[in-house]
């Protein structure tokens, strides 16, 4: 995985505040080496182990619900690019027509949407997006466009990488729609308060990027499947959050 020349960059990336983390990926060469080794050679490996699962959860989708068996919504990747991420479907055909954003006892949600988004198992598609360089395993999670459009400055360093499957953020926040339930207003809380703070760690984490904090972050992420809490950190005054924002507001 190479990083573009700063002049290569899309021109709203060229600003000062993502030159701080584009100096800091730059020093990590290396590591965005195996990390991409990582990405095509893990992705294969789980594509071939998982495939039994992919046949039976496409059978159980197709007879559930109508509709196609992957969900191919609109995302945003590095350098600002968009492209057509793989999730097994959990909604019913055409839900993104309403929020773009999933609360908890979501209407929309199907029989086998509820087993396979509880167990995470509509995320494991993205192993195609991973060996077709358009995700990593570990980065901030692929936003569609029109919240990527709100992205303030400094947010937009995170599309310095590729999105990824798993990050701190999701980690932290895994129960983000039940979170937002009692938002009267879903989009708008998620772009005003739980937006900023995912990205409080999304930037953190591109502030510490190694190849082995990524390793770290996705055993984390197979203990937090299983049920393990973790807790959040203890949050500084950045450009990005402030120290009093995050998601106990969103229950105002």
């Amino acid at each position: 995985m190479r990083l573009r020349k700063w002049e290569k960059l899309p021109p709203e990336m060229q600003t000062e505040e993502v030159r701080k983390y584009y100096d800091i990926l730059k020093k990590k060469r290396i590591s965005l080496f195996f990390k991409r080794v990582f990405d095509i050679f893990a992705s294969l490996i789980l594509l071939i182990l998982l495939s039994p699962i992919f046949l039976i959860l496409s059978i159980a989708i197709k007879i559930d619900s109508k509709g196609p068996v992957f969900y191919r919504q609109e995302r945003v990747t590095q350098y600002n690019r968009k492209f057509r991420i793989f999730k097994f479907r959990s909604m019913v055909k055409d839900a993104d027509k309403g929020s773009q954003v999933t609360v908890e006892n979501d209407m929309r949600v199907t029989r086998v949407g509820k087993l396979i988004r509880k167990c995470r198992l509509d995320e494991i598609s993205q192993l195609i997006d991973v060996l077709r360089g358009k995700m990593t395993f570990v980065g901030t999670r692929p936003e569609v466009p029109k919240y990527t459009e709100q992205y303030t400055s400094e947010m937009l360093a995170t599309l310095l990488l590729p999105a990824g499957i798993t990050s701190l953020a999701s980690i932290y926040y895994k129960d983000e729609a039940e979170l937002l339930d009692a938002a009267e207003d879903t989009d708008r809380v998620y772009v005003e308060k739980v937006l900023p703070a995912k990205m409080y760690y999304n930037l953190k984490a591109i502030e510490k990027f190694s190849f082995w904090g990524d390793l770290k972050i996705m055993f984390m992420t197979f203990f937090a499947v299983l049920g393990k809490e973790y807790k959040e950190e203890k949050k500084e005054q950045t450009g990005c959050i402030d120290k009093s924002e995050g998601y106990d507001d969103t229950k105002n």
